[in-house]
């Protein structure tokens, strides 16, 4: 029984003094000594379930009218409620930090994703310790913790076995972590961490893998030991999947049961999505669809070819999200076998932005090469129909179904102006705590009000204190008021809205917002004024889906709501305003540190070591050196000496059928390839590759020189490299080349030497710096298009 005088303001809670010796012999004790008593959460405090899918649209799902089916969300709202006014930031890490904070995301230094961070305070990237998370909050107080899935909060440069680790989930209230940190994650063959140990799973896809699945395995493995062993205390367990981001890597039959689905394209689907959402109460019945965006083609515009890969796509996105809510549906059936599904606090958040339309208008195979300015055309995609969502594939669908998996709303992920990048829905499943079923609430809410809810669920105060740090109040509001109050009137009434200089502030039903540049548009041609952005003002009380601009209408009220974000904006470390996007990959460019700074050699030592590419060498845009010792047993040795990325871009230094050859992959289009005409000798032997980057740009080409003990073996050209990033879920690796092969030269993961790797030092020149090249940035992107 916990005891009901114990301060909770300050964490972790003050070891209790106990009573004083009364004897020299412990058998006279006097009162006798009583065992010290575990920390425990108020009595009743429910176990807690937040599951959180990753760039989904308000119109997706079918729990809120959406083609996608996920019957474990229909379930959960039919056995308690719809959230119809849910909202989050436009985009990933900022809404995980304000989910896990209570905090604006700019006010915890997450104004964007961790790859995007810069020196700025509100986009450091950097959580401030004094905004505790809620995993830190509930395991002060007597809970278990534990993340399973995707964490993309932790520093970039942090994300390496140098640490720190204090920014990690385990440093960040988390008991147990499994799962990966960064922006997306390859679903067949994933790089994961347990912890912040680098772990790759030993079963593969012709085994029945897949990272959803695995996610959710552990993290049913991980309650049922609570249950049995604590059964008294209760969990908090945080599922945030990789899906339904790119890469849309899903079971062949769930693709297949779409088959056809979406052939009436994606106009009609938005009407027979709002019908749907009529029908459920999720909107109201004046309901309008929102403006279609301009630039985007209606679906009768689209030749048959760009109608069938545009039709493909969509189908592999709806697979992907069943599938993804199949495994919620194993987690909630687990926690009801224990008996503990009564007592548990299920938040089901159905999107961490709005649907992505980072695919580009005619969607891609491969989300990376389009980040950099190349589409893919429709012939391209419907070549690779069979493939698609299998490991040769990194799809993401068109810009026209990001638009309609957002119905009934205006834009897409990154645009935080409008809903179509900010509103979500949210399902809310308490038996012991909801009296109501299939009930939906219309209360205006934030992804910061997440934890305020829980802690009053749980009956815990916000800490005063945590490890001696003082911490900044929570700026969300708790819903639990609406939870048994239908009709209850809003209490988050003032939000304001920001990423990449999308702009909006929402006050009492009115929202003034403005819209900077087009969310497709990845790689900036031109520099945008913030003074050109053109206001908009809606009444959301009249107008529930942003369709009217009245702000001819009501000058004076916008002008009231742009000083009200000017000051919204002062107060949570909004400015300076920052919308560069794919260039700020470049810590150099963006101004934040780099691991391994100016330093232009660096050695490793054997094989075995994994980096992210922003705590690699980076070797993009300048001349470099490889070179390798190796030692080679009789009879030969095959396999990767040191990569980077993978099948859909990188390079790879490994030795073929015994031969030393180099591949620079150019975003899975063309490799370029340079190899010895011999097999090594038995021995010692020290391989290099000389890269000699032209210059001029970003992305131009390279010579590149092969030596093996000093001599010249083979030389060529690489008429083209890549700019910006290799890939998010690829790794820099010694020795083997993990995830997807740069190269088809060598199997998946089966690739290591087998010979002695005893070291590998890159040599780096002067980079290419993207600083002021938007010359550059524009000759590369129309020389690929």
């Amino acid at each position: 029984m916990p005891d009901p005088r114990v301060s909770r303001e300050q964490l972790p809670i003050p070891d209790p003094q106990h009573a004083a010796a009364t004897s020299t012999d412990v058998r006279e004790q006097n009162p006798p000594f009583a065992p010290a008593q575990p920390v425990r959460p108020p009595e009743g405090a429910p176990n807690v379930v937040v599951v959180l899918i990753d760039d989904m649209g308000f119109g997706a799902p079918s729990a809120f009218g959406g083609p996608c089916e996920m019957p474990t969300a229909d379930r959960l709202a039919d056995g308690g409620l719809r959230y119809s006014r849910f909202h989050v930031t436009a985009i990933c890490s900022p809404t995980r930090q304000s989910l896990l904070t209570g905090r604006n995301h700019h006010s915890v230094g997450m104004g964007v994703t961790t790859e995007m961070s810069s020196a700025a305070p509100g986009y450091s990237g950097i959580r401030p310790r004094s905004a505790a998370t809620l995993a830190q909050v509930l395991r002060g107080n007597g809970y278990n913790t534990g993340a399973f899935g995707k964490w993309h909060q932790t520093p970039a440069r942090d994300v390496s076995p140098a640490g720190p680790f204090d920014r990690w989930p385990t440093g960040e209230g988390f008991e147990k972590f499994y799962g990966f940190v960064c922006a997306e994650m390859n679903h067949w063959y994933p790089v994961l961490f347990d912890g912040t140990a680098p772990i790759e799973p030993a079963r593969r896809p012709e085994d029945g893998y897949h990272l959803s699945e695995d996610l959710v395995d552990q993290a049913i493995d991980w309650v049922r030991t609570q249950q049995t062993l604590q059964p008294d205390t209760p969990f908090f367990a945080y599922v945030p999947f990789g899906a339904t981001h790119a890469p849309y890597h899903v079971p062949r039959e769930y693709r297949e049961k779409y088959r056809g689905a979406f052939d009436h394209g994606w106009d009609r689907q938005r009407e027979i999505t709002l019908a749907r959402q009529k029908e459920l109460g999720v909107v109201p019945p004046d309901a309008e669809l929102a403006p279609w965006a301009e630039g985007v083609p209606h679906w009768d515009e689209l030749d048959e070819a760009e109608r069938r890969s545009a039709a493909s796509l969509m189908e592999l996105y709806a697979g992907f999200a069943e599938h993804t809510d199949a495994q919620v549906g194993r987690l909630v059936d687990a926690i009801e076998e224990t008996g503990a599904l009564e007592n548990t606090l299920i938040v089901y958040i159905l999107g961490d932005n709005g649907a992505s339309a980072e695919g580009g208008l005619g969607g891609t195979l491969n989300e990376h090469r389009f980040a950099s300015g190349i589409p893919d055309s429709a012939a391209y995609i419907n070549d690779h129909d069979e493939a698609l969502g299998d490991p040769t594939t990194h799809a993401h669908y068109p810009v026209g179904w990001a638009l309609a998996m957002n119905t009934p709303y205006q834009w897409t992920k990154q645009v935080a102006s409008h809903f179509g990048g900010t509103r979500d829905g949210m399902v809310v499943h308490w038996p012991a705590g909801i009296t109501e079923r299939g009930g939906v609430r219309d209360q205006f809410h934030h992804v910061i009000d997440v934890m305020p809810t829980v802690l009053e669920a749980a009956g815990l105060p916000a800490p005063t204190t945590v490890d001696g740090v003082a911490q900044k109040p929570i700026e969300g509001t708790s819903m639990l008021y609406s939870f048994n109050g239908a009709d209850e009137p809003d209490r988050h009434t003032l939000q304001y809205f920001e990423m990449v200089g999308h702009r909006g502030i929402y006050h009492d039903g009115w929202m003034a917002v403005t819209r900077h540049g087009v969310p497709w548009e990845m790689v900036e041609t031109e520099r945008r004024s913030y003074d050109d952005d053109v206001w908009e003002l809606y009444d959301t009380s009249v107008d529930w889906t942003q369709s009217h601009d009245v702000s001819a209408e009501h000058p004076g009220k916008l002008r009231e709501l742009q000083q009200l974000f000017l000051i919204e904006a002062a107060k949570y470390n909004v400015f300076p305003l920052d919308d560069r996007m794919t260039e700020r990959e470049n810590p150099r460019e963006a101004g934040r540190l780099d691991l391994h700074g100016d330093r232009d050699t660096i050695t490793f030592h054997g094989p075995g070591l994994r980096l992210t590419e922003e705590t690699a060498p980076n070797v993009k845009n300048r001349s470099h050196t490889i070179t390798a010792v190796v030692e080679v047993p009789a009879g030969g040795a095959s396999g990767v000496l040191v990569a980077q990325g993978g099948r859909f871009g990188g390079w790879s230094l490994y030795c073929h059928e015994g031969r030393p050859s180099y591949a620079y992959n150019y975003f899975g289009l063309r490799e370029h390839k340079v190899r010895a005409g011999a097999p090594l000798s038995e021995g010692r032997h020290e391989i290099t590759l000389e890269f000699g980057y032209d210059g001029g740009g970003v992305g131009r080409g390279a010579t590149v020189v092969l030596g093996v003990d000093g001599e010249k073996v083979d030389e060529g050209r690489v008429e083209a490299t890549i700019p910006y990033y290799f890939a998010f879920d690829e790794t820099f690796d010694l020795g083997v080349d993990r995830a997807s092969p740069v190269t088809d030269d060598y199997a998946f993961v089966d690739n290591a030497f087998t010979g002695t790797l005893e070291r590998v030092r890159l040599d780096l020149g002067d980079v290419w710096s993207d600083v002021a090249s938007d010359r550059a940035r524009t000759e590369f992107r129309a020389a690929h298009e």
